[in-house]
């Protein structure tokens, strides 16, 4: 009767074992025709694109890190888009509250005019506090980074507003052309991408912002807006207090 449970029992372990193998083959399987349909279409990841433009970048921005005291990647990163004056400013902090300017890049092309972005189809570059969400490394416009509009923010003015179809797909990005984004040119968007990869996603924090606060108002010529993004730009206002030159 023993001799009989030790039989069952290494038949037990037996058939685990082989599904085990089983289930690791079609995993490997599964993980194999993942990457070769990468290749064959010439699909990159993060880590491809980290690979193809880490050192370039790293010989553009670290002599500037050096200068202002910040050790390279940072532990946070802030960009503030200034849709007037057309210019996305890049702030780090090396994991304390003070915050460091590094540079400034031109945006080449952003439709739309000052006020916040309401619907799908307005070409509206969006206005408000966002992160980055995700980042794109086969976008069409070279490298992208995703921004997380809409927010909680926008949906729930939304929802006051009655307002549906809030669009989407907002994007920092190469090239020179764009349709609600903010398009950087290619040498830039490869510096906003290793940047932000390196530093982590979830470390940044996006400001985009009408005009820059710090410095002006709204043009008195502008239309006026909504109730609700009086009250969006005084939090865009106190965020920009702490990014002084």
């Amino acid at each position: 009767m023993a001799s009989q449970f030790s039989m069952i029992r290494r038949r037990i372990y037996v058939f685990i074992f082989l599904l085990a193998l089983g289930l690791c083959a079609i995993a490997f399987s599964h993980f194999a025709a993942q990457n070769a349909a990468r290749t064959m279409t010439g699909e990159k990841t993060v880590s491809d694109r980290l690979a193809e433009f880490g050192n370039v970048v790293h010989a553009r921005l670290e002599p500037r890190f050096r200068q202002i005291g910040v050790a390279y990647p940072p532990r946070k990163l802030v960009l503030v888009g200034l849709k007037q004056e057309r210019q996305l400013e890049i702030w780090v902090s090396d994991g304390s509250h003070d915050l460091h300017y590094l540079k400034s890049y031109p945006i080449l092309a952003a439709s739309g005019t000052s006020g916040p972005k309401l619907k799908e189809g307005d070409r509206q570059v969006p206005e408000g506090l966002y992160k980055v969400e995700s980042l794109n490394p086969n976008s069409r416009f070279h490298l992208a980074l995703r921004v997380n509009y809409p927010n909680d923010f926008d949906k729930e003015h939304a929802h006051s507003d009655g307002r549906t179809g809030l669009g989407g797909d907002i994007m920092i990005h190469g090239g020179a052309a764009s349709i609600g984004c903010m398009a950087m040119g290619d040498p830039a968007a490869e510096d906003l991408f290793v940047l932000a990869a390196e530093t982590g996603i979830k470390n940044i924090s996006v400001i985009l912002a009408p005009v820059d606060f710090r410095v002006r108002d709204l043009p008195s010529n502008s239309a006026p807006p909504p109730s609700w993004p009086r009250d969006l730009y005084g939090e865009i206002k106190t965020a920009l207090v702490p990014l002084k030159r």
